[in-house]
């Protein structure tokens, strides 16, 4: 087979995925004069046609993960609704407790991350739960950490990074005896698992359209309606989504989410037995490999998320060395930049020991000639930069 190809190979879905065609064509429809470009809120009858089409959009999302549509806040996207979960449940339910409590862990998205340091230093008591060596949060470790003041409870549904899923439903099980609230993370697991919100027993989820073939700026968090959870607005300036997130609903960009969801309803189980075997036909590739690691492999994990280590390469010389290959790297040794991942140190990989570091991410569009050419460039740069590497010998 030759390596001679027209096009790089697209590796990196975990980081965002190509708009799907139907959803171009459903988002063009409501941009020009002829189309459902009108504001939402108004009563006259273009107006009502664009709010008719985000009701149907919201109907589509709500579907997709088993919830009422009132009970979805459109957001930009996955870092907002984390930003308006947690900073919102904390201001409203804050003054009920001496010392408020959050629960997270070390590997959670930045998204989640950032805003639990902002916290922090706002006077919350915050804990950062360690996983184990394939990343899993359990819901004992959950339950050790509880306090009378603990008001919430955030874990992320599948890590970006090693895409491992965590228990969501054990630890949601240990917290209704416990009123504190969970929120998850689901941007990388929406459209690429079945997600049930009422039977994992989330308060609050957030996702982003653009993680599942849905545009770019646009996502929802789900706020539980029965039992209530509330929260407190973090956008002032009107009264748009009952209050929870005020300015003009971007009709293009819920159409498309809708569109989107629409589809990963229809295609869920066609996309989930592809990926399979198309990350069969990874793994098999990359064991063929000396001295690779495939990290968190030993846990439940989605089939879209491959995380893989090479012993002996500095950093992200392998990255470097495979500009065909649209891949991300989070290195656990970065000679280059120093900057090891977090996830991968919080996991037990040796950030002081040289080793080059790849998520392979895959997808609707992924094709098993895509794997193998993937395989056959990773395995010939893998050998090229081993013969110079100085630490291969001692790998």
């Amino acid at each position: 087979m030759s390596t001679q190809i027209s096009r790089p190979i697209y590796l990196d879905y975990a980081a965002t995925t190509p708009v799907a065609p139907e959803v171009a064509e459903a988002m063009a429809n409501c941009l020009t004069i002829d189309g459902l470009f009108a504001n939402p809120a108004s009563e006259h009858a273009l107006g009502r046609l664009a709010g008719r089409a985000v009701e149907q959009s919201k109907s589509a999302l709500a579907k997709l993960i088993s919830c009422d549509g009132a009970e979805l806040v459109f957001t930009s996207g996955a870092t907002e609704a984390n930003n308006l979960a947690l900073k919102g449940a904390f201001e409203f339910y804050g003054k009920r407790v001496a010392k408020p409590h959050l629960i997270t862990s070390k590997i959670e998205h930045k998204a989640v991350l950032d805003v639990a340091d902002w916290l922090e230093q706002s006077g919350v008591a915050v804990t950062r739960l360690a996983p184990d060596a394939n990343g899993v949060i359990s819901a004992q470790q959950v339950e050790d950490a509880l306090t009378d003041d603990t008001l919430l409870v955030s874990i992320q549904h599948v890590n970006n990074e090693l895409g491992v899923v965590q228990p969501i439903a054990e630890i949601a099980a240990l917290l209704k005896t416990h009123p504190a609230r969970l929120h998850v993370d689901a941007a990388q697991s929406v459209g690429k698992l079945a997600v049930d919100v009422k039977a994992l027993g989330v308060d609050y989820l957030s996702l982003s359209a653009h993680k599942f073939y849905g545009p770019k700026g646009i996502g929802a968090l789900y706020v539980c309606g029965q039992p209530r959870a509330s929260l407190r607005a973090q956008i002032h300036g009107g009264s748009q989504q009952n209050g929870f997130r005020s300015g003009t609903l971007p009709v293009h960009q819920i159409v498309g989410l809708g569109k989107a969801a629409e589809l990963a309803a229809q295609r869920l189980d066609e996309d989930l037995k592809q990926a399979a075997i198309l990350r069969a036909a990874l793994e098999q590739g990359l064991k063929k490999i000396d001295a690779v690691t495939i990290n968190g492999a030993g846990a439940e994990h989605i089939a879209n998320i491959c995380n893989v280590n090479f012993a002996g390469i500095a950093g992200e010389s392998l990255l470097y060395a495979l500009p065909d290959l649209m891949v991300s790297t989070g290195s656990a040794c970065n000679a280059d930049r120093g900057e090891p991942s977090y996830v991968l140190v919080a996991v037990g990989v040796d950030g002081r020991r040289p080793q080059a570091n790849l998520r392979i991410s895959l997808g609707r569009y992924t094709q098993l000639e895509d794997i193998d050419l993937a395989l056959e460039k990773i395995t010939q740069a893998v050998a090229r930069l081993r013969r110079i590497s100085p630490w291969w010998s001692d790998a």
